[in-house]
């Protein structure tokens, strides 16, 4: 199966001293904060999917941007092969890249169906799977690059009310481990992060948090006593893709306020 769309735009042109990092999508969660964070400290971009006005700012912050549109489930084969493939035609490397993904499926174990777990499969192991398999060769072949997957922090604890999400959680980060252990002998670092409790639009609408009495009783699960923001996510997996850390691999970070 593949994509139908095509690469429909190239923006500006790139300097041979910047790095490259690719965003798998740039229109939701943590990627417009990423792709901003990383185009301020000295990156080109392939993006996929961009918010508007997000290629006009980060050209402004200096980078050259090359958007590819309709790639933003990373569980749809070729998504990302189609991502990787028009940052080798632009820029001739990747020194980094980043993907999100997830199909929340929520619920007792004992109420779940078959069905259930082969979606959750698919949206939350499948998705980061076919990511890596379209990265990690050129970087092997390079000898160099950094992957972080962002997976969740349910990975990391039971989770309640989402056994089956936690457990494909669970195998997405510990297959981002794998990877990491049997490339890292190739000077590639694979690393992953789990997030819970974030403030955006997708979690405020799953938990009724957009009622802000709603809201208060959410973040008093949360030991931080707040929810996380995408501008300090984006910081954090900044160090992960940026090129400054070179010597950490196979590592997983929960960013969730000390809930995991």
């Amino acid at each position: 199966m593949t994509a139908t769309h095509e690469v429909t735009a190239t923006h500006g042109g790139s300097a041979d001293d910047r790095r490259v990092a690719l965003v798998h999508a740039a229109d939701d969660y943590v990627g417009p904060a990423l792709a901003r964070l990383l185009a301020g400290r000295g990156h080109d971009l392939v993006i996929g999917d961009p918010a508007p006005g997000l290629v006009e700012d980060l050209e402004a912050r200096g980078a050259a941007v090359e958007v590819v549109e309709g790639v933003g489930n990373p569980a749809q084969e070729g998504n990302s092969e189609r991502l990787v493939a028009a940052g080798l035609a632009r820029f001739g490397r990747l020194d980094a890249a980043a993907a999100f993904s997830g199909a929340i499926v929520v619920g007792r174990f004992l109420d779940s169906s078959l069905d259930d777990l082969r979606r959750v499969e698919r949206g939350c192991m499948e998705a980061p799977y076919l990511f890596l398999k379209a990265v990690v060769p050129h970087m092997v072949e390079r000898r160099a690059g950094q992957v972080l997957v962002i997976t969740s922090a349910s990975a990391a604890r039971p989770t309640p009310g989402a056994p089956l999400y936690s457990a494909a959680r669970a195998g997405a980060t510990h297959l981002v481990r794998n990877v990491a252990d049997e490339v890292a002998r190739h000077g590639v670092q694979v690393n992953a992060i789990g997030t819970n409790f974030m403030d955006f639009p997708g979690f405020l609408a799953a938990t009724g948090a957009t009622d802000p009495e709603v809201r208060a009783r959410v973040e008093a699960q949360v030991p931080m006593r707040r929810l996380g923001g995408m501008e300090e996510f984006a910081a954090m997996c900044g160090v992960f893709l940026d090129g400054t850390s070179g010597f950490a691999t196979g590592q997983y970070l929960s960013f969730a306020g000390g809930w995991a």
